[in-house]
């Protein structure tokens, strides 16, 4: 079942401005034409007594080489392929289906930590579409949120979306990062 879009302002203006010029059907009235998005107010200026921004302290080397060593990346696409044609194992799956976000997040991470500790690599996290009547799907948005958060980011060295048979949107493909 396909999901329908909202329209964007622009869209729905000009759609609108479309049916005008259409002859509505008897009893039927011309759909009102959304007003344009207004400008956005001018940001204050100092003297008009706003505070300046905080200056961003400074980081350290070892820090910076830190933070590096921990960046993520996709899955590469020849990996990707093997997993999703199973010449890669799966070696490990949870499924966060009906979960709440507190719940899920704690089922996750120990989950990850598990997987780590265990020496595997590639790990399927599933977290549904979300349902049919038009809702993204709350944890299909916020996993990948997680895993650039700094508390995934020991664990997870990279993810990226799972193959149809293997989920497809609802499931993500996470290598797992090896120990430090």
């Amino acid at each position: 079942m396909r999901r329908r879009r909202g329209l964007s302002a622009d869209d729905a203006r000009v759609w609108a401005e479309v049916a005008r010029s259409a002859t509505p059907l008897q009893g039927k009235a011309h759909p009102p034409v959304p007003k344009p998005p207004q400008a956005p107010a001018a940001k204050p200026t100092l003297a008009e007594g706003r505070l300046p921004a905080p200056a961003e302290q400074p980081v350290s080397p070892a820090a910076e080489r830190a933070r590096r060593s921990l960046t993520q990346h996709p899955i590469e696409r020849p990996t990707r392929r093997k997993i999703a044609k199973g010449r890669l194992a799966i070696e490990a799956r949870i499924d966060l289906h009906e979960m709440t976000q507190a719940r899920a997040h704690d089922a996750l991470i120990g989950f990850l930590r598990q997987a780590q500790a265990m020496g595997l690599r590639h790990v399927l996290v599933i977290t549904g579409r979300g349902s049919a009547f038009g809702s993204r799907g709350v944890l299909r948005r916020v996993v990948p949120q997680w895993f650039s958060g700094n508390e995934f980011r020991p664990l997870v060295s990279g993810f990226d979306s799972a193959e149809r048979h293997h989920g497809g949107e609802g499931a993500l493909y996470v290598r797992v990062r090896k120990r430090l």
